[in-house]
């Protein structure tokens, strides 16, 4: 697999087929339109003008149909099959307008009464709010709007409940004889009141009650007893939620219209889609141009478009200097599909390099199944991998996701196969619970507990594979641009080193094998990496290079090979956690035998933990994976820097578009 030859496409077309062209070009949807280099074209000699387009009309329209289908969601939930495909639908459909003419109005209409719903709930919340401030005062028969008589005055207001209601009547008996407090009613923080006083004195009489925290209470814009306005608030809330249940149930009503919602909104993207690309073209009066990039492989499929339509265009490969510039699409099988959630993770190789997927596909699910190592685990991974890949059918980033857990519990299973793990030792546990002299043990070829060293070094032999698979990809790179001293005096010369110390390990394992052979190939590689290294400096440059070059190789070389020995920690830590889970689930069988409750607890506990287990296993083999490729492998050959090719197409957040 590689990345996807691109050529740089010019065209030019009569005017009056500008929305054929782009909806011929969407319905292919192997086209992406570029913003113009230049407004002045030199064939024409003319300036060229930027196209316009009902692009925030359909922008609205898109949104509304959006937010119509989420209001739907909250008060009509859809009732359907939980794994299920996206409902397909014709291109023609989405590029047509009598469906959104049916359905904005609809839209319209199910935002209509969300407002409506929003109001009355803003308005039930201020008459909840005015009914607890009115609370209090409700056993007062005074009309809330009473300011006083001719010669009296009246003043409802508030005191901390701390306050002693006996010193604040004295105080103000001592400030002003004809005035007089009422307690109407308290709760946890405050005491409700009603001065009288005489009018003249009123100003005299809230100072006095000032040290004790008076605070005057107006209910502005009320009449009529606190009872009184109480009950009619209650009524008119009352009639609120009758107004909301209304409401809901027109929304509720209009929830068969869902299914066309989505299709619409389907629609007014692909709309949208046009409009932006119809903004990025140019022309005159007569004629439109079009800037964007193709795949050289559709050329021929495009060429019948062009020609139907009466265009003129030219192709042409982009040069050297423009890589940076050209939109990178992967061509995958099957298989290396499953790598792309990695690679869009990470970032895209830059055209005319290398695609990783292919290279990166069998170490990535080889080192994940190592990891995680469990038949049990990889069962759990290819069961749900093939239940969402039949049911839902996906596609893009979430076929890839799920292939990759498809390809990761296959390769589990089997690492779980050859270190006898299911659950762990849970199998074995069960047996020997049931049958103690049966002694049984799942076989295995190796067992990351007993066996620690056997995978530690064979962690690090893998290590030094994918590494030397990373510098092969370098080597090519280089001998392909016409470096070639690059090539040797940096990946060659370590190869070199690296055949000098199999010689020399082998003549320390092999009687009469000659290790003077290793030392001195050893010997050789290192001169050649040190001549590298120093070949494009001057002077005294050429020492401090070689010896920076010297403590780089070593110390970048025994860092890297020392990063793969986490496969072998995730797979001693999943396997360890997973053995004191099972031995905490059967320590009651032990203890009391087998019954119904300490079958029950060994249920609860082993599938709990096995659970968390997993989840955690799951989560960390990923994480640590992604690194040994992103840092370790794709540091010795990777380009990073690629922009994602995007093609006009039909919008399909929600259906499936089938031309």
């Amino acid at each position: 697999m590689a990345i996807v030859k691109m050529k740089k496409l010019r065209l030019m077309a009569v005017r009056s087929d500008k929305e054929e062209l782009l909806r011929e070009l969407l319905r292919h949807g192997c086209v992406e339109i570029s913003e113009p280099e230049e407004l002045r074209d030199e064939a024409l000699g003319v300036a060229l003008k930027r196209e316009s387009s009902q692009q925030m009309t359909w922008r609205g329209r898109q949104q509304d149909l959006q937010n119509a289908l989420a209001v739907l969601g909250r008060y009509a939930p859809a009732k359907g099959k939980l794994l299920a495909p996206k409902r397909e639908a014709s291109g023609d459909s989405l590029l047509g307008e009598e469906l959104l003419q049916r359905e904005l109005p609809v839209a319209e209409t199910i935002l209509q009464q969300n407002d409506a719903i929003r109001r009355s709930q803003a308005e039930e919340s201020r008459l909840r709010s005015a009914i607890a401030g009115l609370q209090p005062w409700k056993e007062l028969e005074l009309p809330l709007e009473t300011a006083g008589t001719e010669r009296s005055a009246v003043q409802l207001g508030t005191v901390p409940l701390r306050s002693e209601l006996l010193k604040a009547q004295e105080a103000l008996t001592d400030a002003v004889d004809e005035a007089e407090l009422f307690e109407i009613a308290s709760d946890k923080s405050q005491r409700y009141l009603v001065l009288v006083s005489i009018k003249e004195r009123l100003a005299d009489a809230l100072e006095a009650l000032r040290p004790f925290g008076f605070s005057a209470f107006s209910p502005n814009g009320v009449t009529g007893t606190a009872k009184q306005n109480i009950e009619r608030m209650e009524r008119e809330l009352t009639r609120q939620a009758e107004e909301r249940k209304a409401c809901e149930q027109k929304i509720v009503e209009l929830s068969s219209h869902r299914d066309s919602l989505k299709q619409a909104a389907d629609a007014a993207g692909t709309q949208l889609a046009l409009c932006e690309a119809q903004d990025k073209l140019c022309g005159t009066e007569s004629v439109v141009i079009l800037q964007g990039w193709m795949p050289a492989e559709r050329e021929a499929e495009l060429t019948q478009v062009f020609e139907r339509c009466g265009c003129a265009w030219e192709c042409e490969e982009p040069a050297e200097d423009e890589y940076p510039e050209v939109p990178v699409q992967l061509k995958n099988n099957a298989f290396t599909n499953s790598m792309n959630m990695v690679t869009n993770m990470y970032a895209l190789p830059q055209y005319g390099t290398v695609d990783p997927n292919p290279l990166m596909a069998p170490f990535f699910i080889l080192f994940f199944g190592l990891m995680m190592a469990d038949m049990g685990y990889g069962l759990l991974m290819i069961l749900a991998a093939i239940v969402y890949l039949k049911k839902v059918r996906p596609e893009g980033g979430a076929l890839a996701t799920w292939q990759l857990v498809l390809y990761g519990g296959i390769s589990t299973f089997a690492m779980g196969v050859l270190t006898g793990g299911f659950f762990s030792d849970s199998i074995e546990k069960i047996v020997n619970l049931v049958n103690p002299s049966a002694n049984f043990h799942l076989w295995h070829l190796f067992s990351p507990e007993t066996d620690s060293t056997l995978v530690l070094y064979g962690s690090m032999v893998l290590g030094v594979l994918h590494l030397n698979t990373g510098m092969a990809v370098s080597f090519r790179q280089k001998w392909k641009a016409g470096d070639k001293a690059g090539a040797l005096f940096e990946e060659g010369s370590l190869w070199i080193m690296l055949l000098g110390i199999i010689l020399f390990a082998l003549s320390l394992a092999v009687k009469g094998f000659p290790g003077q052979l290793g030392l001195a190939v050893i010997i050789v590689g290192t001169l050649l990496l040190l001549y590298g290294s120093g070949r494009s400096a001057k002077g005294f440059g050429k020492v401090t290079a070689a010896f920076g070059c010297i403590y780089n190789t070593a110390t970048g070389w025994f860092g890297d090979v020392l990063s793969y020995s986490r496969i072998m920690a995730l797979m001693l830590a999943g396997g360890v956690v997973g053995k004191v889970f099972n031995t905490v689930a059967i320590m009651p069988a032990e203890s009391s035998g087998l019954n119904v409750g300490t079958g029950l607890a060994f249920a609860i506990i082993f599938l709990l933990g096995h659970a968390m287990n997993f989840a955690l296993n799951l989560l960390g083999c990923y994480v640590h994976d992604l690194r040994l490729q992103c840092l370790e492998f794709f540091g010795k050959f990777y380009v990073d820097g690629g922009r994602p090719f995007r093609p006009l197409t039909y919008s399909q957040t929600y259906v499936k578009a089938k031309d």
